[in-house]
Protein backbone atom coordinates (compact mmCIF):
# COMPACT_ATOMS: atom_id res chain seq x y z
CA UNK A 1 0.00 0.00 0.00
CA UNK A 2 2.85 2.36 0.79
CA UNK A 3 4.13 1.89 -2.75
CA UNK A 4 0.74 2.90 -4.16
CA UNK A 5 0.54 6.03 -2.02
CA UNK A 6 4.11 7.19 -2.65
CA UNK A 7 3.92 6.93 -6.42
CA UNK A 8 3.86 10.15 -8.44
CA UNK A 9 0.82 8.86 -10.36
CA UNK A 10 -2.63 9.55 -8.85
CA UNK A 11 -4.14 6.47 -10.56
CA UNK A 12 -4.43 3.72 -7.95
CA UNK A 13 -6.61 1.38 -10.03
CA UNK A 14 -4.00 -1.39 -9.81
CA UNK A 15 -4.74 -1.61 -6.08
CA UNK A 16 -8.47 -0.83 -5.71
CA UNK A 17 -11.67 -2.19 -7.25
CA UNK A 18 -13.35 0.41 -9.47
CA UNK A 19 -16.39 0.52 -7.15
CA UNK A 20 -14.58 0.24 -3.80
CA UNK A 21 -15.86 2.16 -0.76
CA UNK A 22 -13.57 4.51 1.18
CA UNK A 23 -14.77 5.55 4.64
CA UNK A 24 -12.84 8.17 6.63
CA UNK A 25 -13.02 10.74 9.40
CA UNK A 26 -15.69 13.41 9.58
CA UNK A 27 -14.69 16.12 7.14
CA UNK A 28 -13.13 13.65 4.73
CA UNK A 29 -16.31 11.80 3.90
CA UNK A 30 -17.42 8.60 2.34
CA UNK A 31 -16.22 8.00 -1.21
CA UNK A 32 -17.80 5.52 -3.63
CA UNK A 33 -15.44 4.36 -6.34
CA UNK A 34 -12.03 5.30 -7.64
CA UNK A 35 -13.10 8.57 -9.23
CA UNK A 36 -14.57 10.00 -5.99
CA UNK A 37 -11.57 8.76 -3.98
CA UNK A 38 -8.95 10.13 -6.35
CA UNK A 39 -10.61 13.54 -6.81
CA UNK A 40 -12.13 13.89 -3.32
CA UNK A 41 -9.30 12.66 -1.10
CA UNK A 42 -6.16 11.40 -2.73
CA UNK A 43 -5.43 14.37 -5.00
CA UNK A 44 -6.26 17.02 -2.34
CA UNK A 45 -4.16 15.16 0.24
CA UNK A 46 -1.22 15.11 -2.16
CA UNK A 47 -1.69 18.81 -2.92
CA UNK A 48 -1.72 19.84 0.75
CA UNK A 49 1.08 17.56 1.93
CA UNK A 50 4.28 17.37 -0.08
CA UNK A 51 7.44 15.29 0.25
CA UNK A 52 5.37 12.38 1.56
CA UNK A 53 7.08 9.39 3.09
CA UNK A 54 4.79 6.68 4.49
CA UNK A 55 6.17 4.66 7.39
CA UNK A 56 3.87 1.83 8.37
CA UNK A 57 4.75 0.57 11.82
CA UNK A 58 2.72 -2.63 11.83
CA UNK A 59 0.58 -4.71 9.45
CA UNK A 60 -2.07 -7.23 10.53
CA UNK A 61 -4.23 -9.67 8.55
CA UNK A 62 -7.31 -11.75 9.35
CA UNK A 63 -9.02 -13.57 6.49
CA UNK A 64 -9.80 -11.10 3.73
CA UNK A 65 -9.20 -8.12 6.06
CA UNK A 66 -5.85 -6.39 6.56
CA UNK A 67 -4.92 -3.41 8.69
CA UNK A 68 -1.99 -1.21 9.54
CA UNK A 69 -1.01 1.82 11.53
CA UNK A 70 1.77 4.26 10.95
CA UNK A 71 2.42 7.80 9.85
CA UNK A 72 3.00 9.83 6.75
CA UNK A 73 5.90 12.23 7.18
CA UNK A 74 5.30 15.24 4.95
CA UNK A 75 5.51 19.00 4.59
CA UNK A 76 2.55 21.38 4.72
CA UNK A 77 2.46 22.93 1.25
CA UNK A 78 -0.95 24.67 1.36
CA UNK A 79 -3.05 26.36 4.03
CA UNK A 80 -4.79 23.65 6.04
CA UNK A 81 -7.72 23.92 8.45
CA UNK A 82 -7.14 27.67 8.80
CA UNK A 83 -3.38 27.28 9.35
CA UNK A 84 -0.97 28.95 6.95
CA UNK A 85 1.31 26.74 4.89
CA UNK A 86 4.90 27.02 6.05
CA UNK A 87 6.54 23.98 4.48
CA UNK A 88 6.90 22.64 8.03
CA UNK A 89 7.66 18.93 8.37
CA UNK A 90 4.86 17.09 10.15
CA UNK A 91 3.86 13.55 11.11
CA UNK A 92 0.39 12.44 9.96
CA UNK A 93 -0.66 9.42 12.06
CA UNK A 94 -3.14 7.00 10.49
CA UNK A 95 -4.81 3.66 10.92
CA UNK A 96 -6.08 1.78 7.86
CA UNK A 97 -8.34 -1.26 7.39
CA UNK A 98 -8.83 -2.97 4.02
CA UNK A 99 -11.24 -5.66 2.89
CA UNK A 100 -9.71 -7.44 -0.08
CA UNK A 101 -11.61 -9.22 -2.85
CA UNK A 102 -9.34 -11.19 -5.16
CA UNK A 103 -6.18 -9.10 -5.44
CA UNK A 104 -7.71 -5.63 -4.94
CA UNK A 105 -9.15 -3.56 -2.13
CA UNK A 106 -12.96 -3.51 -2.07
CA UNK A 107 -13.40 -1.48 1.12
CA UNK A 108 -11.04 0.89 2.93
CA UNK A 109 -11.73 2.32 6.39
CA UNK A 110 -9.16 4.92 7.43
CA UNK A 111 -8.74 7.31 10.34
CA UNK A 112 -6.25 10.17 10.30
CA UNK A 113 -5.25 11.96 13.51
CA UNK A 114 -6.13 15.51 12.49
CA UNK A 115 -5.90 16.78 16.08
CA UNK A 116 -2.22 15.74 16.09
CA UNK A 117 -1.59 17.45 12.75
CA UNK A 118 -3.16 20.71 13.95
CA UNK A 119 -1.17 20.53 17.22
CA UNK A 120 2.10 20.16 15.30
CA UNK A 121 1.18 23.29 13.34
CA UNK A 122 0.58 25.31 16.50
CA UNK A 123 -3.20 24.88 16.86
CA UNK A 124 -5.44 23.04 19.30
CA UNK A 125 -8.74 21.58 18.07
CA UNK A 126 -9.67 20.94 21.72
CA UNK A 127 -9.03 24.59 22.74
CA UNK A 128 -7.14 23.46 25.84
CA UNK A 129 -9.97 21.19 26.99
CA UNK A 130 -8.61 17.88 25.70
CA UNK A 131 -7.97 14.85 27.90
CA UNK A 132 -4.20 15.01 27.65
CA UNK A 133 -1.29 16.59 25.86
CA UNK A 134 1.10 13.68 25.65
CA UNK A 135 2.92 13.04 22.42
CA UNK A 136 2.06 9.77 20.66
CA UNK A 137 4.06 6.81 21.90
CA UNK A 138 6.71 5.10 19.85
CA UNK A 139 5.42 1.52 20.22
CA UNK A 140 8.79 0.07 19.24
CA UNK A 141 10.40 1.44 22.43
CA UNK A 142 7.25 1.77 24.60
CA UNK A 143 4.79 -1.11 23.99
CA UNK A 144 1.11 -0.27 24.42
CA UNK A 145 0.55 -3.17 26.83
Amino acid sequence: MEAALQRSDVDVSDFFHEDFVWDANYGCGLKHGLSEFESGWYLPFRNFFGNRDFATEHFMQDGNWAACFGACHATLDRDFMGIRATGQKIRIPYIDFWRVEGTKIAENIVRVDFASIVQQLGGDVFLGKGWGHEAPKNFETHPAA
